[in-house]
Order: structure tokens, then C-alpha cells, then sequence
């Protein structure tokens, strides 16, 4: 029987549990993206919490991927020291740490981003993304070294790990997605082609950081909009990445802000991607985390002991309790007080808290 709370080894990673804090928009950084000293006392209080494996996130490889205020960023050489300062808060309270590392594309907000977005295709303004602008094909280079240098950055802080975000609707997802890529060229139009953005990151981040340094990636299966990335071609992108040189991927799905579930009221609701990861499972022999909307321990076990799952990644119920992995161990909760308000997530301006009594 796999135990939730005991002590593995996967993707090259020692974990002390199975329980994983997936990336999550702190907005606890300086205007440049350097983290202030609250952000390594954040992570610092869910290492000491007991959570497994810590992803921090999202982090912009870039000043024109930057999607929020507070919204931390490692493009340069002299940020890594405050970077390092949060790897050595984790590793002092028994914690493991990944940098997620992303680049918002047309999700990036102009205020703060340095002037209009830049994206796959050029679009017109939506409720959530402003009108972007289609990346030349001799820019294309540049933003896949700015992924590489990222990760040099991650390694060199003294982070465990770095993940790709391919997710929610950001850059990596925009160029999969067939209706925010409408490109005419050799990144655009059939899946592979599609793909390549990926593909390419992937071999320059993995280039950057050696052939022993965990790499894992934050995949959206599905866009959950009309015309979108399908689940179909989904699981095909996730038939790719072992070959690719991923070493561990976490399912997820959604293109970004007004799709995201709200609410988890009993068991029945909770784990809405496993069906997803049971998919996947078909098609990869890497190891899987799967967040969305898990709160009972039960419901975490059980999708270890079916195979579903090798972690349990949870975002929301961390922001509310830093401590659940340790309340857990010591019998005190079998789940997480979160309601799914995510008044959590609507707060974009301020730094990320349980704004729930």
C-alpha cells in the first residue's frame, strides 16, 4: 500500500510525503520580480507545515510575461541571491522546492508587463486578456532561451526542481491551443507543429540544467473553451514529454481566469481531473501529480492506491492551511477547511491569503 505521509523517491526527487503545494500566484515580489523576504517566509511556513514538495510559482522568465502585481521573476543573473534565500528556508525546515517558470503571453496584464502582450496570434481583447500582439517568428528564439536561462537560475539558487508551466492558458498554452494559435507557419496549424514551442523549451531547458536535474511540467489537458486545445490532443502532448525529457508531469486543465471550478462541497466533487490522470496513465509511464479540488484525506489515499496518482497536488487548501500535511500526521484533520470561494484567486492586486474568517 502507498502511504500518503510516508517518505518517496520519483523524478529524481527525495520527498518526505506525497503531498505536493502546486504553484500558486503569490504577489509577494518587487516590481522587477526580485522576491521579498515574505515570500521565503511563506514557503518557509509550509515546509515546516509538512507539505512534500513545494512549487513556487508563477514565476516570469521575462519582464513581458509578467501577468500580476506581485508576481515574482528570476530573468536576471543578480536575483538569484533572494531566490536562494527561500531554497535554504525550505531545505532548514525538511521541504523540497521547485520554481515553476512561465511566461503569461497574451495573459500578460500591460501595466505591468511593459507595453502591449505579445502571443502565438494576434487577438482581439477578451473579459480577461487585452489585445495581443503576434510574436515575429525571429522573436521565437529569444523566448525559448529566456525558459533556459530561467532554469539555469532555478538550479543555481539551490532549488530542487523547475516546472514548466504549460497551463491555463499562458504562453506554452497559447502555442498548443488551436484557438489561441491561428499561425500560418512552422509553429502553427496541426498539433505537431503546434507542439514545437514545447518541444523546444523543454530541450533548451533541459540543455541549461544537465541530464540529472529534475524537470517537471505543469500540463493543461484541455482548454475548456470552444474551438480550444481538445483532450484529445491533450493526452497526445502528454505521449510526448518522457521523449521530450520530462521527469514528472502535473495535470491540470482550464485557459485561465473564468473557468476555473469554484466550488467543492463533498467528496462527490472533489479530484475533478482523476478521470483525466486515468487517461493519461495510458499513454506515459512518467509520474503524475493531479491537483483540482481534492480536500478529504480519504479521497487523497484512495487515488494513490488505485494508481491514479503518485502525488496529491493541492493549491487552495495550503493558502488557508500552510500546516494540513502536518494535521494530517498528527490526526488532528482528515480535511481541509478550504470552502473554494477562491476569494483567494479574485484578489489580484493583493498579496495571496484565505480571505475567509
Amino acid at each position: 500500500m502507498v502511504d500518503l505521509l510516508q517518505p518517496v523517491e520519483m523524478a529524481r526527487l527525495s520527498l518526505r510525503n506525497r503531498l505536493m503545494r502546486s504553484a500558486t500566484a503569490e504577489r509577494l515580489s518587487e516590481p522587477d520580480g526580485t522576491p521579498m523576504p515574505e515570500l521565503a517566509d511563506s514557503m518557509g511556513a509550509l515546509a515546516r507545515g509538512g507539505v512534500g514538495l513545494i512549487v513556487l510559482g508563477h514565476t516570469f522568465v521575462r519582464p513581458d510575461g509578467k501577468a500580476s502585481r506581485g508576481m515574482a521573476g528570476l530573468w536576471r543573473d543578480d536575483q538569484i541571491p533572494a531566490f536562494s534565500r527561500i531554497a535554504r528556508a525550505v531545505h532548514e525546515a525538511g521541504g523540497a522546492i521547485a520554481v515553476q517558470i512561465n511566461h503569461a503571453g497574451r495573459q500578460a496584464n500591460p501595466e505591468y508587463c511593459g507595453g502591449q502582450p505579445i502571443a502565438p496570434s494576434g487577438l482581439d481583447a477578451t473579459e480577461w486578456t487585452p489585445v495581443a500582439r503576434e510574436i515575429r517568428v525571429q522573436e521565437i528564439p529569444g523566448l525559448i532561451c529566456s525558459y533556459a536561462q530561467a532554469a539555469r537560475r532555478v538550479k543555481e539558487a539551490g532549488f530542487d526542481a523547475v516546472q514548466i508551466h504549460a497551463a491555463h492558458g499562458y504562453l506554452i498554452g497559447q502555442f498548443l491551443s488551436p484557438h489561441a494559435n491561428r499561425r500560418q507557419d512552422a509553429w502553427g496549424g496541426p498539433l505537431e507543429a503546434r507542439a514545437e514551442f514545447l518541444r523546444q523549451v523543454a530541450g533548451a531547458v533541459r540543455a541549461q540544467v544537465g541530464a540529472d536535474y529534475p524537470v517537471l511540467i505543469k500540463l493543461g489537458l484541455a482548454d475548456f473553451i470552444e474551438g480550444g486545445l481538445s483532450l484529445e490532443d491533450g493526452l497526445q502532448v502528454a505521449g510526448m514529454l518522457e521523449s521530450i525529457g520530462i521527469d514528472l508531469v502535473e495535470i491540470s486543465g482550464g485557459a485561465g481566469a473564468g473557468n476555473s471550478r469554484e466550488r467543492v462541497r463533498d467528496i462527490e466533487d472533489e479530484g475533478y481531473f482523476l478521470p483525466w490522470a486515468r487517461e493519461v496513465r495510458r499513454v506515459t509511464s512518467l509520474p503524475l501529480a493531479v491537483v483540482g479540488g481534492m480536500r478529504s484525506r480519504s479521497l487523497m489515499q484512495r487515488a494513490l492506491d488505485e494508481g491514479v496518482s503518485d502525488l496529491i497536488s493541492l493549491s487552495r487548501p495550503l493558502i488557508r492551511e500552510p500546516d494540513l500535511p502536518r494535521k494530517f500526521a498528527e490526526g488532528r484533520s482528515e480535511r481541509a477547511t478550504c470552502i473554494s470561494c477562491n476569494l483567494c484567486s479574485k484578489n489580484s492586486h493583493e498579496p495571496t491569503r484565505c480571505w475567509v474568517a
